[in-house]
């Protein structure tokens, strides 16, 4: 991944809670395997439609050159992860429906963080950082 201060919605990026990345890692042959996960915020267009989505964020790669630094979230962030799957979303928010979670506090929640989103588009919410995507230096 890397860390970019340009939003581009073409680029899939999301913003991540630092402090809950997890993971663990273990030598495979002469390379490391890395896998995690982050709770993360991201942004998503279908039919000219957007919406905020928050949920988790696989953060892996099985051929990692070196061993990652787990005490620090931007070298993890930082390393040639993999963004196959990308979010699992966990509550959705268009500005007139929400998906999602089905227990009433959750739904609270996610909508504290995600009807503020939506309404100053884009904007990163407090306790994450972004924007990180897994798209290359000048993709569009």
């Amino acid at each position: 991944m890397r860390r970019t201060d340009r939003f581009l919605i073409s680029q899939k990026p999301y913003a991540i809670a630092l402090d809950t990345i997890t993971g663990d890692q273990h030598p495979r042959g002469d390379r490391y395997a890395f896998s995690g996960s982050a709770s993360a915020v991201w942004y998503r267009r279908k039919a000219g439609v957007t919406r905020a989505c928050i949920g988790t964020l696989g953060l892996w790669n099985h051929y990692l050159r070196e061993p990652l630094d787990l005490s620090n979230p931007h070298a993890i962030l930082s390393a040639d992860l993999d963004s196959r799957y990308g979010g699992d979303c966990h509550g959705r928010w268009d500005g007139e429906r929400y998906w999602g979670a089905q227990e009433p506090a959750r739904i609270e929640e996610h909508l504290a963080v995600l009807r503020p989103m939506l309404a100053a588009d884009p904007i990163i919410p407090d306790g994450f950082d972004g924007w990180w995507t897994y798209q290359p230096e000048g993709a569009r």
